[in-house]
């Protein structure tokens, strides 16, 4: 009977096929059609003045171009950029024209060293940059709160998604943004390489700018192997959804994998589960459901079946590669509901039942003690946590002590407020970045191997990664993080989409872009490759400070570390200078290093 419940309950079944991309305005190229705003845009009289019909020039990765207005660019024919091996670099290149281009498409050329060093194109990937709507912060300030009407808000296209078409038509007076990425080489040779980037149509003659890039002779560990704890939650509910795929059939791991992949790539260690119904109260566009099946039988003892969560697991650990972590959401919802299926009625049923409550405990302590047994079996309970989100500490002190009881092997985190009253039984606490750890319980919990993060959601104004945030913002919080003495950062949300992702980031709850930093069709962001570039960044001080420390250089100690000390709101105003300024002073401090 194991198998039929599974059906039931968690509606396991599979189809032939692959997953393809809903049809909703894309098509068959991959083109889809952007929505557009109101907005004031320079007219044909601005337009009329180019010198030229067409116009390309490298601008910069910190602005977002605005689609239907002449950039305001220093017009600039060659990129300089400098990286560490193993790093991925990024630059932005703008295409603007005053009359119609057909089939334009995007080549670098191999970045060529000096005798035979050579950097081969298959490593330079272009994309054009798309547009999506989004809207901005509350009147005073944070981007929380419910948001029915979208036109009581200020709303725009901004420029954000990383397409991955090849050949795009463009309109008449059109901005085209063009995000170029270098990943170079673990093996490459320290020292200054060339190539050239080429934009081609059907009616356009070839343009052509130059790109240059300085390899440092340093290298960057693998991804797998950073420091940074990086926790961006999966959704892989949203997956199916988008893709129209029956929930854990071989279309939807398909679906997934390139999706995850490039989390993985970002340094990410930890693995979403949802262990019961709507953890959340079903607060995204696709609730979460429960990876295991709790079934009440007639005798009322319990039987579970980890089929779903087994497969998830062993997905993201084998074939994705994140290994680090599995957290298990919640014992704590926000609804105190628990669900189970009953095999008395044959209906899912509910619990509902408080922390402390005999209920509670005679529905989790059963399954506390199944699930220890079973991740033993598998060898994950090493890795795996009990986790609560945003809940009070009353509430987690009962379910602490519940969890002891059924297995003290298990890990318990948190992401939500400080309480230092239970901050030692949490060996993974993310903390809102207005609290802090104070310094001695931080370096206790360094020297028992626990995570103390900073935890980013729709409340914080600035640093986030909303879609009308500076794209500055992304790369200065995992540096932010690392001044504030944090292990890494968590942001509650990698994709959970909205109803159409790809042209509409504005959701029912919350800011435009806080529920997802990517796209479907394994879409990148600006604001998701920015982030990137901030936990390189991170990686580059760790080895810094260990290497400056190990050498003696004092002088060179105290000076990366007070340039780090400055990525706080406090070092903003001390200094007086703007996010991206700040980023870039620190990446030149780290390259010459």
């Amino acid at each position: 009977m194991r198998k039929i419940w599974i059906v039931i309950f968690l509606g396991l079944w599979s189809v032939s096929g692959q997953a393809q991309e809903p049809t909703r305005g894309i098509g068959l190229s991959g083109d889809y059609e952007e929505l557009t705003d109101g907005k004031p845009y320079d007219g044909v009289e601005v337009w009329n003045r180019m010198k030229r019909p067409v116009e390309l020039s490298w601008g910069d990765i910190d602005t977002r171009y605005r689609k239907f207005d002449v950039p305001e660019i220093e017009h600039s024919s060659r990129l300089r950029v400098k990286a560490w091996r193993g790093e991925r670099v990024n630059g932005q290149a703008v295409l603007w024209t005053k009359r119609e281009l057909e089939e334009v498409s995007v080549s670098v050329s191999d970045l060529r060293g000096s005798g035979r060093a050579v950097i081969s194109a298959e490593a330079v990937r272009a994309y054009f940059v798309r547009y999506v709507m989004t809207d901005g912060l509350n009147p005073g300030g944070g981007g929380c709160g419910h948001r029915p009407d979208r036109t009581a808000w200020d709303s725009s296209a901004v420029a954000d998604v990383l397409d991955t078409a090849s050949v795009r038509d463009l309109a008449p007076r059109t901005a085209q943004p063009i995000w170029v990425q270098v990943a170079v080489p673990r093996e490459a040779t320290a020292g200054t390489y060339r190539g050239v980037l080429t934009v081609s149509g059907k009616n356009l003659k070839p343009l052509k700018i130059d790109l240059q890039l300085e390899v440092v002779d340093r290298t960057l560990p693998e991804p797998k192997d950073w420091a940074f704890h990086l926790d961006l939650w999966q959704n892989p509910y949203a997956v199916a959804r988008y893709y129209g795929v029956p929930l854990w059939s071989r279309e939807h791991f398909d679906a997934m994998r390139p999706l995850m992949k490039r989390l993985a790539a970002a340094g990410q260690k930890v693995v979403t589960a949802s262990i019961m119904h709507k953890p959340w109260a079903g607060q995204t566009e696709d609730p979460f459901d429960s990876m295991i099946a709790k079934i009440r039988r007639i005798n009322s003892t319990w039987s579970y079946d980890y089929t779903v969560f087994d497969r998830w697991v062993d997905f993201m650990l084998n074939d994705v590669g994140i290994d680090r972590q599995i957290n298990c959401y919640t014992m704590i919802p926000w609804a105190l509901s628990f669900d189970y299926f009953d095999q008395a009625t044959g209906r899912v049923l509910f619990v509902k039942a408080e922390p402390g409550d005999e209920a509670y405990r005679a529905y989790w302590l059963p399954f506390l003690k199944d699930f220890a047994c079973h991740l033993r079996e598998k060898g994950w309970l090493d890795r795996t946590a009990i986790s609560m989100d945003e809940r009070p500490m009353k509430a987690m002190q009962e379910a602490i002590k519940l969890i002891r009881e059924a297995d003290p092997e298990f890990k318990i985190t948190l992401a939500g407020n400080y309480h230092d009253e239970i901050q030692a039984d949490l060996y993974d606490l993310s903390i809102p970045y207005t609290h802090r750890f104070p310094a001695e319980v931080k370096a206790a919990r360094e020297a028992r191997g626990q995570i103390s993060t900073v935890y980013v959601c729709c409340t914080e104004s600035f640093p986030n990664t909303f879609t009308f945030s500076a794209p500055a913002e992304a790369a200065w919080l995992p540096v932010h993080a690392v001044a504030g003495g944090y292990d890494g950062a968590l942001r509650w949300t990698y994709n959970s989409w909205t109803a159409d992702p790809l042209r509409d980031s504005r959701f029912r709850t919350w800011a435009a872009g806080d529920c997802y930093i990517v796209y479907p069709g394994d879409r990148s962001s600006i604001r998701f490759e920015r982030l990137v570039e901030g936990i390189q960044q991170a990686e580059k001080i760790r080895i810094l400070r260990e290497a400056l420390a190990a050498a003696g250089d004092t002088t060179g100690l105290k000076e990366l570390n007070e340039t780090v000390a400055l990525f706080t709101p406090e070092g903003l105003e001390r200094s007086q200078l703007q996010p991206e300024a700040m980023v870039a002073v620190l990446e030149e401090l780290l390259n010459g290093r």
